[in-house]
C-alpha cells in the first residue's frame, strides 16, 4: 500500500510509526511524499494561506485520485469539515496534547522579562499568551520544527511554543516548561496521528486496526463543541477533552480575541456513555456565550490584514 506524507521530519517521523504498526500486521507499505501548500508557502502566516487544510487539501487530492492509499495526519491539521469519500480510519493513541514553551536559557512563562519576544504560529497560542502575559510580544514563526528551533539558537526569538507530542516523536529530550492547560487549553486534536483512507477500501480495513477508541471518543468531542462557533483552523480556539475514569470524561473549550483581551470558556465533566448528546449541548452553549461572535471578530480582522496580492 502506498502511503502519502509531507516530507518535513516530523511528518515522517509519524509516517514511520504508522508503517512500522503496518509492519507487525503483516502489510507492506511504500511511501511517496507530497508537498502541500502548507510547506510551500513559508514566508507567510497561516491564515494568509487560502482556504483550510493547508496541510491536508493535496494529500486528500492525491488520494481521491487513486495514487496514494493511506496518509498520515496530525490530527489537528484535519478539517472538520471532511469529504464523504474518505475515511479517518484510525486515530492513535495520544501522545502529550500540551503546549511547551522553549527558551534560550530556560526561563519558565513567568521568568521572562517584560517585551520578551515570544514565537508561533497559532493564533490560539499567540491570544493566550497575551491573555497570560500582555507585556510579551508575539511574532510569527514558520517553518518546521527543525526550522523555528534554529531560528530561536539564532537569536530571533526569545522563546518559542511548541507541541510537546513533536518533541516526542522526534525523539528529543529538552529543558521546556508545559504550560498549564488552565491557560493555554490545547487546540482540538493535538497530540494526536490520524490515518485517512478511501471509505470502503482494503486500506480502510487494514488500518482500523490500529484505532484507540478511548483517543477517537476524545478527539470527537473536542471536535463537536467547536463545530457550531465554526472557528476554521486558524481561529482562536482551545478544545481539549480527557477520560478521567471508565464512565467520566472532562472537556475545556475556550473561544478568544486576537489579542486574548476577551475570552469565552467552558469546563465541565460528561458521561461517557451520552458523550456525543452532551458534546452538542455544550457546543450551543459555546455560541450562546459568544464564541461565534469572537471567532467571526477574529475572522474578519485576520482578512483586514491579508495583503493585496493573496
Amino acid at each position: 500500500m502506498i502511503i502519502g506524507t509531507r516530507g518535513s521530519a516530523l511528518a515522517l517521523a509519524q509516517t514511520e510509526t504508522i508503517e512500522g504498526l503496518l509492519s507487525a500486521l503483516g502489510v507492506s507499505t511504500t511511501r511517496k511524499i507530497i508537498t502541500t501548500s502548507g510547506d510551500t508557502f513559508t514566508d507567510r502566516p497561516l491564515h494568509e494561506v487560502a482556504g483550510v487544510g493547508a496541510f491536508v487539501r493535496e494529500l486528500d487530492d492525491r488520494m481521491l485520485e487513486g495514487e496514494i492509499d493511506i496518509s498520515v495526519h496530525s490530527m489537528k491539521d484535519l478539517p472538520t469539515v471532511r469529504p464523504e469519500e474518505l475515511s479517518i480510519s484510525a486515530v492513535l493513541k495520544r501522545d502529550s496534547p500540551y503546549d511547551v514553551l522553549l527558551t534560550t536559557d530556560g526561563s519558565r512563562m513567568d521568568d521572562l522579562p517584560e517585551g520578551a519576544v515570544l514565537g508561533t504560529t497559532s493564533m490560539r497560542r499567540r491570544a493566550q499568551i497575551l491573555r497570560y502575559r500582555p507585556d510579551l510580544h508575539v511574532h510569527d514563526l514558520r517553518g518546521n520544527i527543525n526550522t523555528r528551533i534554529r531560528k530561536l539558537e539564532e537569536g530571533l526569538y526569545d522563546g518559542i511554543l511548541l507541541a510537546e507530542a513533536g518533541l516526542q516523536r522526534m525523539g528529543w529530550e529538552m529543558d521546556v516548561e508545559r504550560l498549564d492547560p488552565q491557560f493555554f487549553c490545547p487546540s482540538a486534536n493535538q497530540g494526536t496521528i490520524a490515518v485517512v483512507t478511501p471509505a470502503g477500501t482494503e486500506a480502510e480495513e487494514v488500518t482500523s486496526n490500529l484505532d484507540h477508541q478511548r483517543t477517537r471518543i476524545e478527539t470527537e468531542i473536542e471536535r463537536i463543541v467547536i463545530t457550531d462557533v465554526e472557528g476554521g483552523c486558524t481561529a482562536p480556539i482551545g478544545s481539549f477533552a480527557q477520560f478521567i475514569n471508565d464512565d467520566e470524561i472532562s472537556i475545556c473549550c475556550e473561544v478568544l480575541a486576537l489579542d486574548g483581551s476577551e475570552h469565552v470558556r467552558i469546563d465541565e465533566v460528561i458521561p461517557a456513555d451520552r458523550y456525543q448528546d452532551y458534546a452538542k449541548i455544550l457546543g450551543r452553549e459555546l455560541v450562546q456565550m459568544g464564541g461565534k461572535e469572537l471567532v467571526q471578530r477574529a475572522v474578519c480582522q485576520l482578512a483586514s490584514s491579508l495583503p493585496d496580492e493573496v
